[in-house]
């Protein structure tokens, strides 16, 4: 599944190629109504976690969330023939955009689209909170640079309250959608590697909860302007754990276990299950 960096990465892509723009809307699949979206200006794309949000002026907003088969196709060449399985295809004059195989792709009511908000956790790439219910003045607006400290702030804190109230182990609380929005599994062995946390820690602290998100905010933005899970920018293909036989770093046998109904990684001797 498509980690929340990937979403992102995509939410802006299709941002800069979409907004602003009249767009023509079809579903070769046949199995999403594209009628009310066709021939309308797309207001925005807008990322949350796992969820993608396209805002249309005078239509529903469409909510897309890829699943584990989901993805998408670009074409610089908007007369480009669609695949058969493609859902919903949205194209302006310069490029179009091509959802094949996602979990789910539906319009949305306002109530639905508070309750997505409401159910989803602090998102690591975001730094305004998602208590919104309307079309994005969002994190893509550059003039709200000036306020943005102070919200990241809140942000932060709502992120470690969150966490410790999860009363779990922390590889299971950051899987959570409605904890931290957006962390998969390669994302949860790396960060917590990062962060010197056994998955299986519990009762962390607001410290190293603090310390845990900070290192969330800062690498999945490396990860979503590479297009990969980034751990180590001096090598960014490379993994310190996830899916090792060995520890990168000490040489250590990796640790393996089902935490959450995933396989959780950890190294014994760089993470602990007590905050240092």
């Amino acid at each position: 599944m498509p980690e929340g960096h990937l979403v992102h990465r995509y939410a802006d892509e299709q941002h800069e190629a979409l907004a602003g723009r009249v767009v023509r809307a079809a579903s070769p699949q046949g199995r999403f109504d594209a009628r009310p979206y066709d021939g309308r200006v797309v207001e925005g794309v807008e990322a949350l976690g796992k969820h993608l949000l396209y805002w249309v002026e005078d239509a529903p907003p469409i909510h897309v969330h890829l699943g584990m088969r989901g993805l998408f196709l670009r074409y610089d060449d908007p007369a480009a023939e669609p695949r058969k399985g493609t859902r919903l295809r949205l194209a302006t004059g310069e490029a179009a955009f091509d959802l094949i195989a996602p979990a789910r792709c539906e319009p949305m009511d306002e109530r639905a689209v508070a309750a997505l908000r409401a159910a989803t956790g602090p998102d690591p790439l975001r730094p305004d909170p998602l208590c919104t219910d309307t079309a994005p003045a969002t994190a893509l607006d550059p003039n709200r640079d000036t306020a943005r400290d102070t919200v990241r702030d809140t942000v932060r804190e709502e992120a470690v309250r969150r966490l410790l109230a999860a009363r779990t182990a922390v590889g299971a609380a950051v899987l959570d959608q409605s904890v931290w929005s957006g962390i998969g599994n390669a994302w949860r062995a790396e960060l917590l590697f990062l962060t010197g946390l056994d998955p299986g820690a519990r009762d962390i602290g607001a410290e190293a909860a603090g310390r845990l998100w900070d290192t969330a905010v800062h690498y999945l933005a490396l990860g979503r302007d590479a297009g990969q899970v980034v751990s180590d920018p001096g090598a960014p293909d490379e993994r310190w754990v996830y899916k090792r036989e060995r520890c990168r770093r000490c040489g250590a046998a990796v640790r393996t276990w089902t935490l959450a109904s995933r396989t959780a990684y950890a190294c014994p001797a760089d993470q602990h299950l007590q905050t240092l």
